[in-house]
């Protein structure tokens, strides 16, 4: 049985700058969320298409890890842990 693909990879974003990375299976709701939890952003911009949530998971831990190594090892400004 096939896995369902309902599951986004995306960045919120001030202007060009990423300022956090996450996954969603509702981008709409986790926008309001996040607005609502106090994040400051300018637009959220969904990655790629849908995956499975492992898939999305394991994506959004390398766009974490390739972030940082671009980054000086930091993560986004709202990311916390190492893996999202």
């Amino acid at each position: 049985m096939k896995k369902k693909r309902n599951t986004y990879n995306y960045n919120l974003k001030v202007g060009r700058k990423i300022v956090y990375k996450g996954t969603t299976s509702n981008p709409e709701l986790r926008e309001v969320q996040h607005r609502e939890s106090g994040k400051k952003f300018t637009h959220m911009q969904v990655v790629g298409r849908a995956k499975t949530p492992t898939g999305a998971i394991r994506e959004e831990t390398r766009q974490l890890k390739n972030y940082r190594r671009n980054h000086s090892g930091n993560n986004p400004k709202y990311n916390q842990k190492k893996n999202g």
